[in-house]
């Protein structure tokens, strides 16, 4: 018995003990968990008091950023022009608008809502990835002007601490008036007042409920609810929030069915002035932004976007300061300065490397003659027109073609130099530019293959250029550098001709890809054509019109163009072109007046104007263009037999050569013969004449004789 109590009160003490030293440990636990959440409480708000939030008091547009090739920011462009207002000057349906749609408990919360936190981390789990926010009006500000949008815990974390420091930092009104002047809308409208500026034209503080429900739903996706982009999107979008802002008490049955009703009338898109390196290469990245990837001009401008390009700044600055040495270019006549443009690409991707598109001061909306310009190309357009339709059809390089007074229907060419030679090889034709070679080629080939021929290396005709004189370039209107470098980057790449490009990629300002080039090529004529028409604009280079682009070791092919004045009786040329390239680089080159007229225009010829650009270009930016020389292994066969044709030539040259020397010797020897009978008859007449005379002299001095002796008698007669 005594043993049982014994045993039992061990067991009580035993209880005891444990108990106690549970209320001992959980005590332990209680001041750890205190401590460290005191503590953690202390970092949080250190870091909250440390944290900087200054720069609210400084709206900043956020400029879009343009890439090089090397992913260098090459320039920086912007029309934001963000335009503060006070929170007085914005319409009290706004501010209802954007809190009905994006934090309904904004006046009822110190800057986080807990309840929407939750319901966001509910849904994460269940995801197992963070896929919603709980983000009131004021985490929206911090994360829109310190933070990325990444969905991450980190970046989470910071936001708090930084929604924290907003909330303590200023008061409900003054952070309402910095989101709103912050806020992205869209079409690069940084803040409300910007928003009602682009969108519909007035200022901020006349705007109607439905202007005001529809500038609150963009916030959501200003670039995907853009009215300007889809407007039966931003339309639903609208009558979200106007349907919310009902919920929520702000307007009544009959204003919302009265706002629901109305039409959004939208302002005409305008763009503002920007200033940016590179303008004439970032005008034609704005254009391929708004015709390629549907974005806007306002986008472009001032959407925060980072656009990669093709840019290759050694070759661009090597240009830009080619066009800002007047020594390069013939002198201006009065009143208006000699224009020029430039483009250089890569033939193998048909990335633009660079480009400038005029001479003189830039000024914004300037015409850019790069890309814009519609000029008769002149015979920069007989490779593609005339020859390689024509190698297309088995004629050869080495073939020879009709040089002489020709007619057809009424056309009759002549040669620049007035010259004709009978006939010569395609390759002389091309090297020296001859005008009649071609239009009796095309002619005989046809001349709507000749035109299938330009059409297809994406040069586009019209009607009435169905003519013989498509083969001089004589178009009815023309087209620009751009469009002429990307058809000879067809020769440079074995027929294919890579689709000319600016944009590489298009990132928000998020860093979300929202446009990337897709490579585009056309197989516009076949390598072994290609080939032989590199082989002859080398021979342009090497030795016919266009000697003045030879870069010293290295291989160049090219062709000059000289477009006529349409005025008879003057001498002179409306344009000037030379298209050349090496392995790694096109290149085109216009020269000419905005305005031909009798005063103004080119008194030279391309061959000493164009060439020498793109000779100065390359030669500067030699460090990119590796390739030295043209890969042409098709060669071979037609080298053959061009110096095949070039040796019967030169014997033939010979054989003429030998019968002008024997002529000459048969005609001296005649000559000979003539100046000898002559000699012979001058001196027989010479005899006759002496003879003539001595008798006449003998005959003088008988009569003297007589008369003296007649005389003497009559002097006898009178003694």
């Amino acid at each position: 018995m005594r043993r049982m109590e014994r045993r039992q009160q061990e067991k009580q003490l035993n209880a005891s003990k444990k108990w106690s030293n549970y209320k001992k440990n959980t005590r332990i636990l209680i001041i750890g968990m205190l401590s460290v959440i005191i503590c953690g409480l202390i970092v949080v708000n250190l870091l909250i008091a440390s944290s900087d939030v200054s720069i609210l008091d400084e709206p900043e547009p956020r400029p879009t950023f343009i890439y090089d090739q090397n992913g260098e920011i090459a320039s920086k462009i912007s029309n934001s022009n963000i335009e503060g207002v006070r929170l007085e000057q914005i319409p009290q349906e706004l501010i209802e608008a954007v809190i009905s749609v994006e934090d309904q408990r904004f006046y009822k919360h110190n800057g986080i809502n807990y309840i929407g936190i939750a319901r966001a981390f509910t849904q994460n789990l269940r995801k197992g990835e963070v896929v919603a926010g709980g983000s009131t009006i004021t985490q929206q500000l911090s994360k829109n002007v310190f933070l990325t949008h990444e969905r991450t815990y980190s970046r989470k974390f910071k936001e708090l601490i930084l929604t924290k420091k907003i909330e303590r930092t200023y008061s409900k009104r003054d952070i309402m008036e910095r989101y709103l002047n912050q806020i992205y809308l869209g079409e690069g409208a940084w803040g409300v007042q910007r928003a009602a500026q682009i969108y519909f034209g007035k200022d901020i503080s006349e705007l109607t409920l439905n202007e005001s429900a529809t500038l609150a739903g963009l916030i959501k996706a200003p670039s995907y609810l853009s009215p300007y982009k889809d407007l039966e999107k931003s339309v639903k979008r609208r009558n979200i929030v106007l349907s919310l802002m009902k919920s929520e008490g702000y307007i009544s049955q009959a204003e919302f069915d009265e706002a629901i009703g109305q039409e959004i009338v939208l302002a005409d898109q305008t763009t503002m002035d920007y200033k940016g390196k590179y303008p004439y290469y970032i005008d034609l990245i704005i254009d391929e932004a708004v015709d390629k990837y549907g974005l806007t001009k306002n986008e472009v401008l001032s959407g925060g976007l980072h656009i990669y390009t093709e840019l290759n700044p050694v070759i661009q600055d090597a240009l830009e300061d080619v066009y800002e040495d007047d020594r390069y270019f013939p002198e201006s006549k009065p009143n208006q300065l000699i224009q020029s443009a430039s483009v250089f690409l890569n033939p193998k991707t048909g990335g633009i490397s660079a480009l400038v598109g005029g001479r003189g001061e830039y000024t914004h909306g300037r015409f850019n003659n790069a890309t814009k310009l519609i000029r008769q190309p002149g015979s920069i357009l007989k490779p593609i027109a005339v020859y390689t339709s024509a190698l297309e059809r088995d004629y050869q390089i080495s073939d020879m073609l009709v040089d002489e007074p020709i007619n057809i229907n009424g056309y009759s060419p002549k040669n620049f130099d007035k010259q004709y030679r009978g006939e010569v090889t395609m390759y002389d034709a091309v090297a020296h530019s001859y005008n009649i070679p071609p239009v009796w080629l095309l002619d005989k080939i046809g001349i709507e293959n000749g035109v299938r021929t330009v059409e297809r290396f994406g040069i586009p005709l019209e009607a009435n250029d169905l003519n013989l004189s498509l083969a001089l370039g004589g178009l009815d209107q023309g087209t620009s550098p751009l469009r002429m470098a990307q058809a000879f980057s067809a020769f440079a790449n074995d027929g294919v001709m890579m689709e000319a490009h600016a944009i590489l990629e298009i990132k928000d300002s998020e860093g979300v890809v929202i446009g990337q080039w897709h490579e585009q090529s056309t197989q516009v004529t076949d390598a072994k054509v290609a080939q032989q028409m590199t082989y002859m604009l080398q021979g342009a280079v090497e030795v016919g019109t266009a000697q003045k682009a030879q870069i010293t070791g290295m291989e160049v092919a090219g062709k000059t163009g000289t477009t006529q004045l349409p005025f008879p009786d003057i001498s002179g040329s409306k344009d000037h072109w030379f298209v050349g390239y090496t392995p790694d680089i096109v290149g085109a080159v216009w020269l000419g007046y905005d305005k031909t007229d009798t005063e103004h225009y080119l008194t030279s010829t391309s061959s000493v104007t164009a060439p020498p650009i793109f000779q100065e270009v390359l030669s500067r930016s030699i460090s990119e263009l590796p390739t030295k020389h043209f890969d042409l292994p098709l060669m071979g066969k037609f080298k053959k037999e061009l110096e095949k044709q070039k040796e019967k030539m030169r014997k033939k040259e010979r054989r003429q050569e030998k019968e002008r020397k024997k002529q000459e010797k048969e005609e001296l020897k005649e000559q000979k013969k003539r100046e000898n009978e002559r000699r012979k008859r001058e001196e027989k007449d010479k005899k006759e004449r002496e003879k003539r005379e001595k008798k006449a002299e003998k005959e003088k001095k008988k009569q003297e004789k007589k008369k003296e002796r007649e005389k003497e008698k009559e002097n006898k007669w009178k003694d």
